[in-house]
């Protein structure tokens, strides 16, 4: 990660790691969904155990996303005693403000000797919610010594920087090479997280990974995270995402995948699925006919997408139009590869379909959505090649 590779997307599973079945079955979601890095909690002796089976349960079923070990408070102690642990994770994540209070220089170096040891890099993550009390304490006191002091939310960011870029330091003081440390410093508002990965970024020149931590819930969450990480990645700042959604009640976890992944892929950074383009609806629009379709259009990618994402190299840019009268109907199914532009109200029940830029038939009648979705395919498959192996020589 980091220099000229693709942002990466990162999340994190919510079951107990100590669930060895739970936990595979979660990350196995999360990855079939996209997540190229998953995260997992190792906070006891039981989920420290456990990793190396959720491996092991992940390669069997042909799952090879890295997992990455999230550890606050006794990581020092914990990848030591479980040496399985430590070596089946590809990444650690430690968070300087939690690793011991006067001993924190020695479990930290613990962690990082650790990662040597085994060849893993480490992420070292800053919170402001668990910030490391005696840093901030003292940019507190002197900054109260100035003569005009800053504000304490100015002084926060900075020790947020601060503790991350001491703790690179002592990490490559210890032994930890350049290029296997990345940053992050995590915090719960908009303005706040651009403004400090902005302070990051022209001091280091670490990868870093970005995302509000506590994003929150439903649409609070999707909006405040797709504000903040655009902006910073406008600016070509970040290098892994991740999009820190709370599910709802019995809610689907990979939905922070498909929102990281919206984001990249609508700044043009990455693709990852076709694009459905389809109109809002209006008084011209009375008929929710359009809006059932572009669902199960939408629907019918998602579904196909584990497939061709295998067979058909490049469909993922591909751009669909599903719109819902004749105002902008046409317009737009001309910009797409593929688009249908459905009859509004009173105008004459007719579908005219087009493929790149071109007219090339109508459909009326009941069974025009099978229809539509039959070119679709039959484009698909002409259109994006089928991966072939090369044979190996000799």
């Amino acid at each position: 990660m980091g220099s000229a590779h693709p942002i990466v997307v990162q999340s994190m599973t919510n079951t107990d790691t100590a669930d060895v079945p739970g936990t595979v079955q979660q990350a196995a979601a999360l990855a079939r969904a996209g997540s190229e890095l998953v995260r997992v909690t190792v906070n006891n002796e039981a989920a420290a155990a456990a990793v190396p089976e959720i491996v092991e349960g992940l390669d069997r079923i042909g799952i090879a996303v890295p997992i990455v070990g999230d550890f606050h408070y006794n990581g020092h102690l914990l990848l030591t005693r479980y040496p399985g642990c430590a070596e089946a994770l590809a990444k650690y994540r430690i968070n300087p403000g939690n690793v011991g209070g006067k001993r924190h220089d020695e479990n930290f170096r613990a962690i990082v000797e650790v990662a040597i040891a085994n060849d893993k890099p480490v992420r070292i993550g800053v919170n402001w919610g668990s910030l490391d009390q005696q840093l901030l304490t003292e940019m507190m006191d002197a900054n109260a010594r100035l003569a005009e002091p800053r504000e304490t939310r100015d002084v926060t960011m900075d020790a947020m920087v601060e503790s991350a870029l001491q703790s690179a330091a002592l990490a490559e003081e210890t032994g930890l090479p350049h290029d296997r440390i990345v940053l992050s410093a995590k915090v719960s508002g908009v303005q706040d997280l651009v403004d400090v990965y902005r302070m990051l970024a022209a001091r280091c020149d670490y990868p870093l990974h970005l995302g509000l931590t506590e994003a929150g819930l439903g649409a609070k969450g999707i909006i405040a995270s797709t504000a903040g990480l655009s902006i910073l990645l406008e600016e070509g700042i970040g290098d892994t995402i991740r999009v820190s959604l709370t599910p709802a009640p019995g809610g689907d976890r990979t939905e922070e995948v498909q929102v990281a992944q919206q984001v990249l892929q609508s700044l043009g950074l990455r693709s990852f699925s076709p694009q459905v383009t389809s109109c809002p609806g209006c008084g011209r629009t009375t008929s929710t006919f359009f809006q059932q379709m572009a669902q199960e259009i939408q629907d019918y990618l998602r579904a196909k997408m584990p497939v061709w994402r295998e067979e058909r190299p490049g469909v993922e840019e591909m751009k669909v139009a599903v719109m819902g009268c004749v105002v902008n109907g046409p317009g737009e199914s001309k910009h797409a590869n593929i688009g249908i532009s459905l009859p509004g109200t009173f105008e004459e029940p007719k579908a005219p379909v087009y493929v790149d830029g071109r007219l090339m038939l109508t459909l009326k009648g009941d069974a025009i959505v099978p229809e539509f979705l039959e070119i679709l395919e039959n484009y698909v498959a002409s259109r994006y090649g089928v991966q072939t192996t090369a044979p190996r020589a000799g």
